[in-house]
């Protein structure tokens, strides 16, 4: 990724929509400006799991006065995501498009536990740098995630469906609220937490801190209402629980610091807090305003450096799964070689490509681990379905199809759309996995890699070719897979490469 001065980061959650743009100075962040738009996108699933029309209209609009403010940025110095609603929309893969058209840049839909380890980033980034273990918690409107960590690291990240939206249309839906409606939302709440006790409870960290909009409208209204003296508290849940239960309403309710956008979810938030107060131990939490958004930024800046946590992620996995080290690293070296060279010269997706190739070269042997047999589907399905830290869905989706197609037949990829970027990734990856089948550090005497009528034209030396019939067999082999697909790939040998 290229220098950015200016960044931006955009948080599209299943409650509010959320636009924070900061300048980037020696590595530290200035804001400059933010934008909220209160869509309430979790309430626009319909009985089927899938968003409706009115919802999607509404998001679109909303996407597009963002895409207004960020018109002019750099592709590379914006990253919008996507949270729970996104996630389990039936048909986003028909909306994202239209989504992605409004705001102008693509739209990462990120894992739950991806979305815990940014939202960390983004806490702990507003906190003192003690070595105190902490325990955050983020109540967003489809989700919520909890976070084990100490200064800027995460050691135990979780993401459970629950969220303020639709808990409060689940078992609050006209606004009346009774004993009998909050005790039925906070017991099927702590039944959702009770798997994550043994990780997250009291034992295991020494201060609680909530982040985001459900834990900080209720520490607002605890404080100004007298209700807390300082944050959340045991006591001051169950004051306000009280209170809500005798207004009868949630539009009767009468409290200061309670907001219009915050009213209609403020009973499912509150079910859920409670629940993670009695089945986490907690006695009083304190509030943060580091949130998602502010984890996208600095993840951002990171990617800037030596520090991206995907390459983190990439050495993670070839030490779990076995890689052979010396063997990815070749490979990964070559595709990187034949890329740069197949493209020429690089525009600001084909850097993306290229990043996303060098990685899918490194761990396109995990499937290994598994089985020989088929092992490049094994490898495929591991990156699809991991939660691998750093790495959004499309990436996933990508580097799964990019290994996929590293052995085997091209035919398997026939009613995929896939770019020619792609395409010449693929080509990249599957000369250079050919030519380090021997698993040594001696590199082939390539010549020129370029498109040419009706597909790719790559040089070999010779000699070399002669002295290597195992590599030309497999050469020709190559030949008809591509052929097979309609692409014509010509191998010339010249001399003196």
């Amino acid at each position: 990724m290229g220098d950015c001065s200016v960044i931006a980061a955009v948080d599209l959650g299943s409650n509010s929509f959320r636009l924070q743009v900061a300048r980037v100075v020696e590595g530290a962040l200035f804001p400059l400006d933010s934008l909220k738009e209160t869509v309430r996108l979790g309430a626009g699933l319909d009985a089927h799991g899938c968003l409706t029309a009115e919802a999607i209209d509404e998001m679109t609009a909303a996407l597009a006065r963002f895409g207004e403010r960020l018109a002019g940025l750099p592709p590379q110095c914006v990253r919008a995501v996507a949270t729970n609603t996104f996630r389990i929309a039936r048909n986003s893969a028909a909306f994202l498009p239209q989504a992605e058209a409004a705001l102008g840049f693509p739209i990462e839909i990120i894992a739950g536990r991806e979305e815990a380890r940014l939202i960390y980033i983004g806490a702990a980034h507003s906190l003192p740098s003690t070595r105190e273990r902490r325990l955050v918690i983020d109540i967003g409107g489809g989700s919520t995630e909890l976070i084990i960590g100490s200064q800027y690291r995460s050691f135990s990240t979780e993401s459970i469906q629950l969220g303020c939206v639709g808990w409060s249309a689940r078992y609050f839906p006209d606004g009346v609220i009774t004993r009998e409606r909050m005790e039925t939302a906070e017991l099927a709440a702590r039944g959702a937490f009770l798997p994550l006790v043994p990780t997250f409870y009291s034992g295991e960290w020494q201060r609680a801190i909530g982040t985001s909009g459900t834990a900080r409208s209720l520490a607002d209204i605890l404080e100004l209402n007298d209700l807390s003296p300082l944050g959340i508290t045991r006591d001051g849940l169950a004051a306000l629980r009280s209170k809500m239960i005798a207004a009868g309403h949630i539009n009767s309710l009468q409290l200061n610091g309670l907001r219009d956008d915050r009213r209609p979810v403020l009973p499912g938030g509150l079910a859920i807090m409670q629940a993670a107060f009695d089945m986490l131990g907690i006695e009083r939490m304190s509030i943060t305003y580091g949130a998602l958004r502010d984890g996208v930024l600095y993840d951002l800046v990171q990617r800037q450096t030596q520090y991206d946590v995907r390459d983190r992620t990439v050495d993670f996995f070839q030490r779990r799964y076995h890689v052979d080290g010396p063997q990815a690293y070749r490979v990964s070296q070559l595709a990187a070689q034949l890329f740069d060279v197949l493209r020429g010269e690089t525009q600001s997706d084909d850097v993306v490509l290229a990043r996303n190739l060098t990685m899918a070269a490194g761990l396109h042997e995990v499937g290994r681990s598994i089985a020989h047999a088929s092992y490049h589907k094994h490898s495929a399905y591991i990156l699809q379905h991991a939660d691998m830290p750093g790495f959004s869905k499309r990436e996933q989706n990508w580097l799964s199809r990019l290994v996929l197609a590293h052995a085997g037949s091209l035919s398997k990829l026939a009613d995929q759309e896939i770019q020619p970027a792609e395409w010449d990734a693929i080509l990249c990856l599957r000369m250079a996995v050919l030519f380090y089948r021997a698993r040594l550090d001696e590199a082939p005497p390539l010549g020129l890699l370029s498109h040419c009528a009706g597909g790719y034209c790559l040089e070999l030396d010779a000699a070399w070719l002669e002295a290597h019939p195992l590599t030309m067999y497999a050469l020709n082999e190559e030949i008809t897979a591509w052929q097979n697909m309609g692409v014509n790939l010509m191998i010339r040998a010249v001399a003196n490469v």
